[in-house]
């Protein structure tokens, strides 16, 4: 090890003055088999450094195939490696300046030994959780109805929420939220996706009962389609007292609007605006402000068309999302686009911002339109 006198020698060399330099100075020694591959150095900002201080934890997912993430409870992060042109060393014991406050103006010569290095470490950068798959998994054995008699359930795989913690790459609070927005639904401990028929038969078995009863549709008893219904379908008797529920007017809408879509390549607006109104439970109004992110106009053609393009649909990548939707049509207006790209913003960016960076602008007929900034293949 040296001692101070060859240190001040050194310094002397490199012509570096000492009362330049900290009074401190420590020598560096490497401890017995370190290696590079003993530790990984991460790069954490204060709320994630806060959370590990708070005991809690931070979780690495992603399958064999896939890109790592990293999850909180609430968010997700990319995981990506970054090189750096200096080596990080990892010293246990030392201290900085800051943390040695009663050192004294003589020069002192303090040892640390080196339990590992490395020349690059895992930067983190909050990104949009993928939840594409998890429906995709969902789907692979979706519920419609119980086995009825001798009958048995189809096989297929299903899934808890810990297997669904173990192969989505997303935080819990995130696949939570998405689960409802899918409207899944937890069945025997198993999380499901309604088949789509199975659902607008449950829907029509409701909306025909609150017909018969002539109840509103905003005061629908739960208990007694529990009871009416039960002969039909084979539903969860949990007592809930005097509970009141509301059918949702926009939800019901779009339901129908989907099961209308759902075998038309492309509907005249006008016959399907017909048909759809006709199609909802009486009282109810059918706009087609209900069908963001579900159904595309075509007002330039002649007559005017509908069709079905549902945003769950699209790829989850960003540039990916943008050819898609540019390989589908031309030029966009902002309205009709922003339905299909408003997940893909960040927590303080705008749709505006979003179209700006990815798409070109110009204005034809006195309305602002958007292309595509690179060739779209044919």
């Amino acid at each position: 090890m040296r001692i101070l006198e060859e240190v001040q020698a050194t310094l002397q060399i490199a012509k570096v003055k000492e009362e330049d330099l900290q009074p401190v100075t420590y020598c560096l020694s490497f401890g017995d088999n370190v290696s590079s591959g003993d530790y990984c150095l991460m790069e954490l900002d204060d709320t994630l450094c806060k959370l590990i201080e708070a005991g809690k934890s931070l979780i690495i997912r992603g399958d064999k195939d896939e890109h790592a993430v990293l999850c909180t409870e609430d968010k997700t992060y990319d995981l990506k490696i970054a090189d750096t042109s200096n080596l990080l060393l990892f010293v246990p014991g030392c201290k900085t300046p800051d943390q040695l406050p009663d050192i004294s103006a003589s020069p002192q010569l303090m040892h640390a030994q080196i339990w590992g290095f490395s020349n690059c470490y895992w930067e983190l950068r909050r990104q949009r959780p993928r939840l594409k798959k998890l429906k995709k998994l969902l789907m692979e054995n979706p519920y419609d109805g119980p086995a009825v008699g001798m009958q048995e359930e189809a096989p297929g795989l299903k899934y808890t929420m810990d297997d669904l913690l173990e192969r989505i790459q997303a935080s819990r609070e995130e696949i939570e939220a998405h689960l409802q927005n899918v409207h899944a639904c937890e069945i025997e401990g198993f999380w499901r996706i309604l088949d789509f028929d199975y659902e607008m038969k449950l829907l029509g078995h409701v909306t025909q009962l609150v017909d018969s009863e002539s109840w509103s549709f905003s005061k629908v008893p739960f208990s007694v389609c529990l009871e009416e219904l039960g002969s039909l379908e084979i539903m969860n008797r949990e007592n809930n007292g005097q509970v009141i529920y509301a059918l949702d007017e926009d939800k019901v809408c779009r339901a129908t609007a989907q099961l209308l879509l759902q075998n038309a390549v492309k509907f005249n607006l006008s016959e399907f605006q017909e048909v759809w109104q006709q199609s909802v439970p009486e009282g109810m109004s059918a706009r087609l402000d209900q069908l963001r992110g579900l159904a595309l106009l075509d007002r330039s053609s002649k007559p005017e068309t509908i069709s079905l393009l549902r945003i769950e649909d699209l790829p989850e990548d960003t540039l990916e999302r943008f050819n898609s939707l540019f390989s589908l049509r031309e030029k966009w207006t902002q309205d009709d686009i922003e339905p299909y790209i408003q997940d893909l913003c960040g927590e303080k960016q705008t749709t505006g911002a979003l179209l700006t960076k990815h798409a070109r602008s110009s204005v034809q007929n006195g309305v602002k339109v958007y292309n595509s900034r690179r060739p779209v293949a044919t």
